[in-house]
């Protein structure tokens, strides 16, 4: 649904994209990742034809945005970030302004309220339909601006910080909403809050420096940069003898104390990614007389792994 090729944009001098290729599959919900300044914001705006590439072609439905800009943006929904909060005609009502939003996307006169309404529903917004749009909190205009993105039952979204400003409650309703549109909408969804990344998108895609460094689900990107083993090991018995204990285990590479209670001794223990110690951990504290309290895998979260690929693109 979504290809781009060698993407390259330069303002001057100065890259802010630099020969980018990735594809979204019709239906797919993808993350879009990347510390300030990394080039997302850029990207998508290339993507919703904001801006024209300096090299490099993007296509939406087979569509070549810089021939077809205005079929191609016909399929698209945009949410983009504004730094006073999403742009939004502030002295129309909500509904007002969804209905001018409808009308400039070219949906058909007779078709304009139901697709209003259907915005208005499915962003929670039909409770303040009459209220202008100026007056509302920074929660209800993020809102907002996510129903117009959703005006005209566009086929791909490209939302940038779709949940930034929300409640938790607010945040939970807009994850669950994009969850939804998975295998319905293409949906490109640039945000700072890893774990949303998570909750809500199948695939990642992560840009350090105008470059993409990783791609793949959160599961293939973690084996990717996988240094060790994790395991958290509590153990019941004299704190120092465990440690000498476990040092000796062959394949543990290192130890670190996470918490002491007592007799009772919390390690985390990394070890060579190629075995699996478990067993002989296990074995080390059973066959010293001590209690095996707790063994269990660690794994990686997304800002682990988020860190260690730029940090590693970047030479630091």
């Amino acid at each position: 649904m979504i290809q781009v090729d060698n993407l390259s944009k330069y303002f001057g001098h100065v890259g802010a994209v630099k020969d980018l290729s990735f594809s979204v599959n019709k239906g797919e919900v993808v993350g879009f990742l990347g510390p300030n300044g990394a080039g997302k914001t850029t990207t998508m705006r290339i993507l919703t034809g904001f801006l024209p590439a300096t090299e490099g072609k993007a296509q939406v439905a087979g569509l070549d945005l810089s021939k077809y800009p205005l079929e191609a943006r016909r399929l698209i929904g945009y949410l983009p970030e504004g730094i006073q909060g999403v742009p939004l005609y502030h002295e129309m009502t909500v509904t007002q302004y969804l209905s001018f939003v409808a009308e400039a996307k070219g949906v058909k006169k007779e078709k304009r309220k139901a697709t209003v309404d259907s915005a208005l529903e499915s962003c929670g917004l039909v409770g303040v339909r009459n209220r202008i749009s100026g007056k509302l909190s920074k929660g209800f205009r993020q809102r907002v601006g996510l129903a117009q993105a959703l005006v005209g039952d566009p086929e791909v979204l490209i939302l940038d910080e779709p949940t930034i400003g929300l409640d938790p409650e607010q945040i939970i309703e807009i994850r669950e909403l994009i969850r939804k549109m998975a295998g319905q909408r293409t949906v490109i969804l640039s945000t700072h809050i890893l774990p949303e990344v998570s909750m809500t998108c199948q695939r990642v895609l992560i840009i350090n420096e105008g470059r993409l460094v990783a791609m793949g689900t959160p599961e293939e990107l973690m084996s990717q940069t996988k240094e060790a083993n994790k395991l958290n090991l509590t153990v019941e018995g004299p704190p120092e003898e465990v440690r000498q204990c476990l040092n000796g285990v062959p394949g543990v590479v290192r130890l670190s104390l996470q918490g002491e209670q007592g007799n009772q001794t919390t390690f985390l223990v990394e070890t060579d990614t190629q075995l699996d110690k478990r067993r002989e951990l296990a074995a080390a504290v059973v066959n010293n007389g001590w209690g095996l309290l707790e063994l269990k895998q660690v794994s990686a979260n997304l800002e682990e792994i988020f860190v260690k690929l730029v940090k590693h693109e970047g030479g630091e």
